[in-house]
């Protein structure tokens, strides 16, 4: 643990000038953009339940628990002492106490266990204050989350698995799922072959009994090259069948009969970030699985959970940034130079705001995602927009993401370098999202899938974008030049990242015209709306109200 109250003499001198350590951090009290957020997209019943958790996850023994899971990384345990194959990973235990936590406090069954008006909303709240402080724990909780509506198409399973993902008791235990008292699941897709194009996975099933189908067992042989949380209680994953086609299985860590099933994990992998979570190659040899939806559709069946997951990476590159502001902050507020706090030079100021407005940006991107997946069940316009608008915004925030930790971290000179601070963490932690669930043209080639197969995708964001028109002659000439693009069908694919960039930006400049401070909105559309978007952060025109966005983004 970091000493509270660091001894502050050394032996040749005094240590003057350094920030204090910035100790609990209330992540929903401090964050008056979330909490008007939130409120504004539907969840503001859940007020409360938001707020203690707030407080619970920013504490510094929080973050204390965080820095020693990922110091201390996961170790493969193929074998017992005796050699008996176990297949486990073993864990350093602040691991298992921020699973505890999250579990505990609904962070993978927030949506499910209070389905209806912000529920998506309230579960992207707690993805984003969580991932502020750790994100290989986030892991199998966006699994288990997305998990549920590709189980609720198979009802025999869903009766047996969807009550133990829902408790809120975390078991550690490595033992038949029938006798714990929670249980997590997991997604294993990628092969070496594929990579995102799952339809070239090689993995095969075949029948275990005369029974085939929906429900029916089978198992797997084959190789999985990523398969993250090894250690869930089940995972979802796709083989191809004799009758033709990718169909989806659920495969426990543990069969009926009471015997381990066949997961030979391979290794773990050495990754840029993430290190707390492991993440595994997994050989399967007979393994005991049973058909999830229907025979051939499995990528159908997976869908709703690859949506779920991008939403989960859309609030989880907004968490990075959030936190990764309130550490610059911190630190520019406490330490001096050329007789002023940095905080106070202009420069600094500017580069300040700039990352305050981006934040806030990303984060109403994700909260308005959330709420059209709340409404998606009973309004077609809705629906629409959610498909199109989670991979819009895991498009747009996972991109900005590692620049925008970078710069926080420059914030910081080398103080921010060395792995003393959260900062390396937060920059190593930035690319993942990126990359998970799609990376950047697959993303944004499901953007132009979305706009040619859903009638209502276009539609839908573009009235979503005329509620700002007439605020700001800028916002409206970004609104027309975004209707021309959209109807021009040429070369789709050559321009399929710049139109889905200008749809993220001109989305964001509307949602914060709509409901942030003048002062925030006015800087986001001068300095978005025009140019190419390459430039760094810390271009905000002179005549911004750094004092209104600083403020506002200041942690209390």
């Amino acid at each position: 643990m970091k000493p509270r109250a660091p001894i502050a003499t050394l032996p040749t001198h005094e240590v003057t000038n350094m920030p204090p350590h910035l100790g609990d951090q209330d992540l929903w009290a401090s964050d008056p953009a979330l909490r008007e957020a939130v409120a504004r997209e539907g969840a503001g019943w859940a007020r409360d339940q938001l707020a203690g958790f707030g407080g619970t996850a920013g504490a510094e023994e929080t973050f204390e628990k965080a820095e020693m899971a990922n110091r201390y990384s996961p170790e493969l345990k193929g074998f017992d002492r005796y050699g008996m194959r176990v297949n486990q990973v073993e864990y350093h235990p602040a691991y298992h106490d921020l699973m505890a936590l999250a579990v505990e406090n609904e962070v993978a069954s927030f949506a499910w266990k209070h389905e209806g008006p912000g529920a998506q909303v309230g579960h992207a709240a707690l993805t984003y204050m969580f991932n502020q402080v750790e994100g290989g724990v986030m892991c199998p909780m966006a699994m288990t989350y997305s998990a549920i509506p590709a189980l609720r198409s198979t009802p025999v399973i869903a009766e047996d698995w969807i009550p133990r993902l829902l408790s809120n008791s975390y078991d550690r235990r490595d033992i038949p799922v029938g006798e714990k008292t929670g249980a997590t699941i997991g997604m294993f897709m990628t092969e070496k072959q594929g990579g995102s194009d799952v339809r070239a996975n090689s993995t095969h099933a075949r029948p275990l009994g005369a029974a085939t189908g929906i429900g029916a067992e089978y198992l797997l042989t084959g190789h999985k090259f990523f398969c993250s949380a090894p250690m869930c209680d089940a995972f979802l994953t796709l083989a191809g069948t004799d009758a033709g086609g990718i169909s989806c299985f659920l495969v426990p860590r543990w069969r009926p009969d009471g015997e381990r099933n066949t997961l030979l994990l391979q290794r773990i992998k050495r990754k840029l970030g993430n290190t707390s979570n492991a993440s595994t190659e997994m050989e399967l040899q007979d393994t005991w699985g049973v058909m999830v939806g229907e025979e051939g559709r499995g990528i159908r069946t997976i869908i709703d959970m690859v949506q779920g997951n991008r939403v989960y990476c859309a609030m989880a590159s907004a968490a990075l940034m959030r936190q990764g502001l309130v550490q610059a902050l911190h630190y520019t507020r406490n330490r001096s130079a050329f007789q002023k706090r940095l905080a106070q030079q202009p420069l600094m100021r500017n580069v300040l705001a700039d990352l305050a407005v981006e934040s806030e940006a990303a984060l109403v991107l994700g909260l308005r995602i959330a709420r059209a997946m709340d409404e998606a069940p009973t309004n077609e316009d809705a629906a629409a927009l959610a498909r199109i608008g989670t991979a819009i915004a895991k498009y747009w925030n996972s991109k900005r993401a590692p620049s925008h930790v970078f710069e926080a971290l420059e914030c910081h000179g080398g103080s921010g370098y060395i792995e003393e601070s959260i900062m390396p963490r937060l920059y190593r932690e930035a690319p993942l999202n990126s990359i998970w669930e799609g990376s950047g043209n697959v993303i944004c080639l499901d953007v132009l899938r979305a706009m040619q197969r859903e009638p209502h995708a276009i539609p839908a964001l573009l009235a979503e974008l005329y509620t700002a028109r007439g605020i700001d002659a800028g916002l409206d000439r970004a609104i027309k030049t975004l209707e021309e693009e959209l109807a021009n069908p040429a070369d789709l694919e050559v321009r399929a990242r710049s139109l889905t960039e200008r749809i993220a930006v001109t989305l964001q400049a509307t949602l914060l015209s709509l409901h942030a401070p003048e002062a925030t909105a006015r800087a986001f559309r001068s300095s978005r709306l025009s140019g190419d978007g390459t430039r760094a952060f810390g271009g905000l025109s002179p005549d911004t109200d750094f004092d209104v966005i600083l403020e506002r983004a200041c942690p209390t």
